[in-house]
């Protein structure tokens, strides 16, 4: 009796619980699902009144004229080269990072800490002007270097490697230096096969956040056949006039790469416990 009771009084909360869950997912699921669907829609429908939902006459006009008249293959292309590149090089260095600030107890090791840590206490913005000067000094303007380059060391990514080394037995690394391995194939042969969760979770966000980032791309690259995908979509957007169906169209075309990231991969991103505190 006492269990009916229980489960009778948890069951209002049950109620509130799931009614709360469908509005979050009516809230933030309905104006993408307007999102994806418009994207099938003629220009002409798409601010037709009384508004619709489905598209009456479906059509893919706005993805084939946003992949042949913009030249967004060619943005594709950039970001793939941006995305790839930068998400390996930063899992490289990160690892090699976060190794040296786990194993290692130099004074200037921990100075080096402090100051990744200190990247994470100020916005991209502030840094972008001395961040550009350094490119521009450097000879990389105007090059996909310039993008790749300055992402590849981040905090995140850096204590994420940090914290997992932490916790491999000190005993492991000196039964591999007894055996005459180097602090390199150390960590080449055994930290790194033992961080495997670690590296493909910081490869899903490194590729994320190098595929959809815009202001520094913007900031760095001039020439229209450098541009990564969201610098070719914001272009969609003249003056004068917006063609919706073909910046819909650009749109929706952008997302297809991750979310395949993300569904072929979802299980390790649901189960990082860093998910909200991500920080780039």
């Amino acid at each position: 009796m006492a269990a009916t009771a229980s489960s009778t009084g948890d069951l209002p909360k049950k109620i509130w619980a799931t009614a709360l869950m469908w509005l979050m997912v009516a809230v933030y699921g309905v104006p993408v699902l307007w999102f994806l669907l418009s994207s099938f829609k003629p220009a002409g429908e798409l601010f037709s009144y009384p508004l619709t939902i489905f598209p009456k006459n479906p059509t893919i006009k706005g993805f084939t004229q946003a992949w042949t008249s913009f030249d967004v293959a060619q943005y594709f292309v950039n970001t793939l080269i941006v995305a790839v590149s930068a998400t390996v090089l930063t899992i490289v260095a990160s690892a090699a990072c976060g190794y040296a600030l786990a194993k290692y107890t130099n004074w200037w090791i921990k100075a080096f800490a402090v100051c990744i840590l200190a990247t994470t206490m100020l916005p991209g913005e502030v840094i972008l002007a001395p961040l550009f000067l350094v490119v521009r000094d450097l000879g990389m303007y105007n090059s996909l270097a310039a993008v790749v380059v300055p992402s590849v060391i981040t905090a995140t990514g850096t204590f994420m490697f940090r914290q997992f080394f932490l916790t491999v037995p000190n005993d492991l690394l000196e039964a591999a230096r007894i055996d005459g391995a180097g602090e390199l194939q150390t960590l080449w042969r055994i930290m790194l096969p033992l961080s495997r969760p670690i590296m493909l979770t910081l490869a899903i966000f490194s590729f994320q956040w190098r595929w959809n980032d815009y202001i520094w791309p913007l900031v760095v690259l001039n020439d229209p056949s450098k541009y990564t995908l969201q610098i070719g979509v914001a272009t969609i957007v003249g003056a004068e006039n917006v063609n919706w169906s073909v910046l819909l169209g650009a749109s929706v075309l952008s997302m297809i790469p991750l979310v395949a990231l993300y569904l072929v991969f979802q299980k390790y991103v649901m189960s990082a416990d860093i998910g909200a505190g991500l920080k780039d």
